[in-house]
């Protein structure tokens, strides 16, 4: 299939001769993922300290936009949330292992939440085509959610840096692809 078939030609015309440009990031983003399956618990110590950071620079932005609408009726909830998102950042950066287990306890809670919902769904909704396979990913969330929660400290360790270089190998395939689509129709 084409891909002036999925999108105006004045879309993707522009980059029809940059195909290259996206093969190098989609190589790139595979390495990377690569190297990062490779060293797992570095990438998980070295992700939670961004998420750490990230929290505590929030933390400082929310407090200081409490105090600047103060007038508003929600400062005394944004100052708690800047306070305890500066507090939470803190924490994670001085004890990243410990961050990296309550990071997937957080996970494996999204998780079960979600496998839950997603068979409550397909129950409620098993007349409906393919409610199977909501049910299934429901099904394969629960368990994910099980598997990690039982090997609990351990699994705190690599869950965030094999979930970096899945997401970095996938982004990679998919802009390998989508470059190499676009010297197929260069």
């Amino acid at each position: 299939m084409s891909l002036s078939t999925n999108q105006p030609e004045k879309h993707w015309s522009g980059v029809r001769g940059k195909w290259g440009l996206f093969v190098a990031l989609g190589i790139g983003l595979i390495v990377l993922g690569v190297i990062a399956w490779i060293d797992v618990v570095s990438v998980t110590i070295a992700g939670t300290i961004l998420i750490g950071a990230l929290l505590l620079v929030g933390g400082v932005f929310q407090v200081i936009h409490a105090f600047m609408t103060r007038e508003w009726g929600g400062f005394l909830f944004g100052l708690f949330c800047g306070v305890l998102s500066f507090i939470a950042g803190i924490l994670i950066m001085r004890e990243p292992v410990r961050g990296a287990i309550v990071l997937t306890i957080v996970i494996v809670a999204f998780l079960a939440v979600g496998g839950i919902t997603r068979i409550v769904l397909a129950i409620r909704h098993r007349g409906m085509p393919r409610w199977g396979l909501l049910l299934l990913s429901g099904i394969v969330s629960l368990v994910v959610a099980w598997l990690l929660y039982s090997q609990l400290p351990w699994s705190g360790l690599w869950v965030l840096g094999v979930l970096i270089a899945v997401e970095l190998i996938v982004q990679g395939i998919a802009w390998l692809s989508f470059g190499l689509a676009l010297r197929k129709e260069a």
